[in-house]
């Protein structure tokens, strides 16, 4: 299996990350990438860009360095209502949307009730395409009910490379992630890849996940990620794009 896509990952734009969106494309290139998602944080995130940020992305190519670039946003959850900090009409301007929940933009944990109402309400929003990172122990889910949700909705969840480094703080990733992937391959359920990268080295970095996903002996046809024709075509067919 080769990952071509990678469908999350940060600029300085986002305020904690450290790279350009030229040094991003040039590492995705080097990294044999043939597509990179340009995802900055949402106006929620503490000390990322404004609204004006999203709504000029006319502007930037669509390519750089031989590969595609996609240039979208990892929106906040908000509450347990799936409520997201960009209004529709900025959200069918992004090329792709990721729905995460952060703690500093959720607050506590609404306990497994909760967390998994909050991504179960985001997923019908159709303009939102994948849901980041659900593995932080921090925010437990049921994730049998949100694989099904996945499915019928046609919602994408990510298998997040920095959630499993070393150096994450999420909580129980791997064991998540595991119980997830199995669940997913269970019940024929896309995900996609994400090296939520925060620095240009990272991008394409995908060690953990393939690592993941030979751990549970995970299909290829269930990875979106594969090549960007496949990425695309599973959003046209299932999201607003």
């Amino acid at each position: 299996m080769k990952i071509k896509v990678d469908t999350h990952s940060h600029t300085f734009a986002s305020g904690h990350a450290y790279s350009t969106i030229r040094e991003m494309a040039r590492a995705g290139a080097d990294a044999g990438l043939l597509a990179l998602a340009i995802t900055e944080h949402a106006p929620t995130m503490p000390e990322t860009c404004g609204r004006f940020y999203f709504s000029n992305f006319s502007i930037i190519p669509r390519e750089m360095y031989g590969i595609k670039l996609m240039f979208g946003v990892e929106l906040n959850i908000l509450d347990e209502e799936g409520n997201v900090d960009l209004p529709e009409h900025l959200l069918k301007q992004m090329d792709i949307a990721i729905a995460s929940i952060h703690g500093p933009c959720f607050g506590k944990s609404r306990g497994i009730e909760g967390n998994t109402r909050a991504y179960l309400n985001a997923m019908k929003n159709p303009y939102i395409h994948i849901i980041g990172h659900p593995d932080d122990g921090r925010f437990p889910v049921d994730y049998e009910t949100l694989v099904k949700a996945a499915k019928e909705t046609g919602t994408l969840l990510e298998v997040n490379n920095s959630s499993l480094s070393s150096g994450s703080f999420r909580e129980n990733a791997k064991e998540n992630i595991l119980e997830m992937l199995k669940l997913c391959k269970k019940y024929g359920v896309y995900i996609t890849t994400g090296s939520d990268a925060h620095i240009d080295v990272e991008t394409g970095g995908f060690s953990h996940v393939y690592e993941a996903l030979s751990d549970c002996g995970f299909p290829e046809e269930l990875v979106a990620s594969t090549s960007y024709e496949k990425l695309m075509n599973y959003l046209k067919l299932h999201k607003i794009i």
